[in-house]
């Protein structure tokens, strides 16, 4: 590999880096904002669990989790794959 070819593969590696941070955050912001098992008062008797359908801005974020998880997991093996050249 020539030396234009590494130093292209180094910002690929940095840039995909920045975003596998920014979507990681993403993510652990988006897990902590649903609301299912509201914490410790489920333990104690404090709410019964009623299986329900999700609506409007829950459903959004549910949706949201599931594709930032996806991305993440793509940026991880996406990462592998530029390291490993």
């Amino acid at each position: 590999m020539n030396l234009s070819g590494c130093y292209l593969s180094t910002v690929m590696q940095n840039i995909l880096t920045i975003a596998q941070i920014a979507v990681s955050a993403l993510l652990i912001a988006a897990i902590l904002l649903q609301q299912q098992g509201v914490g410790l008062s489920a333990v104690f008797g404090g709410e019964g669990n009623v299986f329900r359908t999700k609506r409007g801005a829950e459903r959004i974020l549910f949706n949201a989790t599931i594709v930032l998880a996806v991305l993440f997991l793509a940026s991880g093996i996406a990462g592998l794959l530029i390291s490993a050249k």
